[in-house]
């Protein structure tokens, strides 16, 4: 790295929130993280000892704010304000996933923006940029006042969908909400899309009204930021058969997959679910064994070459060329 660099040498920090994702990352750089300890007291409240000076650094912290999504949250802020402490040239906060992003507006009276509140405290506590990866709303970077590089894994995703399917694919988005998500793919894969219309009769049920589409005789895909119970894309992919479709993919960004999810995608007509490393596996998915339609891709590579490509003052839009 340039030493000429006006916010100083490149250091790299992780949170325990996926640190096997920060040590890929610090692979595909070849920089190791700096030694920080990360304790609780006695009653639970985090401490953090950084055991490097980062005085005069160009600091990119790695620190995802999934489940457990408070402490992931607790950790982030604390070290953010201990980096603010030391003097860090620069800091970067690298959230691959960002929590509280499915509140980004108010849908009901007295709704949080929870989303909003985040980033105020995480511009609060001192970052000086973020690097996110698939935010649920493109209306999230907008909420920050510093500069935010959002990344997308859609091309890593499409990669494993020529893989096995060529070009011969239906683009699905799960909801309206994603329309976009599923052109952007469907720009890449030159395939037509298809939305799938449904109504939420209560916040834990999916009702799919129906398919706005032609997937007749076509192998669908169905791409989405996350994965959460599964239950739209249970009630997405049986309407996707029911509609004349010969299979059905996942692909998703974002696997959250709380317990039972799974299971209850594995007993669906879907052949494959692909996900990304940015939020650890739990032990269910962690037992692979038992969900051989489960693969995870890595986002390493990209969030690397964004780190790099920040740390050297180059353009970060080319990555999505």
């Amino acid at each position: 790295m340039s030493d000429s660099n006006p916010y100083g040498e490149l250091m790299l920090l992780s949170g325990t929130g996926n640190r096997e994702l920060s040590e890929r990352i610090a692979h595909e750089i070849d920089l190791p993280l700096a030694p920080m300890d990360i304790t609780r007291f006695a009653d639970g409240e985090f401490d953090v000892k950084i055991h490097e000076s980062v005085r005069g650094h160009d600091v990119f912290l790695i620190q995802p704010t999934c489940p457990p999504v408070s402490d992931n949250l607790i950790q982030l802020f604390v070290t953010l304000d201990a980096l603010r402490r030391a003097s860090a040239a620069r800091i970067t906060a690298v959230i691959p996933y960002y929590g509280y992003e499915r509140k980004e507006k108010k849908s009901a009276p007295r709704d949080p923006i929870s989303a909003k509140l985040m980033a105020n405290i995480i511009e609060l506590a001192g970052a000086s940029r973020v690097i996110a990866v698939d935010l649920h709303a493109e209306a999230i970077q907008g909420f920050f006042d510093i500069p935010v590089d959002a990344l997308t894994a859609t091309k890593i995703l499409a990669r494993r969908v020529r893989e096995r399917h060529g070009n011969s694919v239906v683009v699905v988005s799960p909801d309206t909400g994603g329309a976009l998500r599923a052109r952007t793919l469907g720009r890449i894969l030159d395939a037509p899309i298809a939305i799938i219309d449904k109504r939420r009769p209560r916040d834990d049920a999916v009702e799919v009204v129906h398919v706005v589409g032609d997937v007749a005789g076509m192998h669908a895909v169905i791409v989405d930021d996350l994965i959460s119970t599964g239950g739209t894309l249970v009630s997405a992919s049986e309407a996707l058969m029911s509609k004349g479709a010969i299979g059905v993919d996942v692909i998703v960004t974002h696997g959250l997959l709380t317990p039972g999810a799974l299971g209850r995608l594995h007993e669906a007509p879907i052949e494959e679910i692909c996900i990304t490393d940015t939020i650890p596996l739990n032990e269910e998915a962690r037992a692979r064994d038992n969900h051989p339609k489960l693969r995870v891709l890595s986002v390493a590579p990209l969030i690397a070459e964004a780190i790099v490509r920040v740390h050297e003052g180059r353009s970060v839009s080319e990555l999505f060329r």
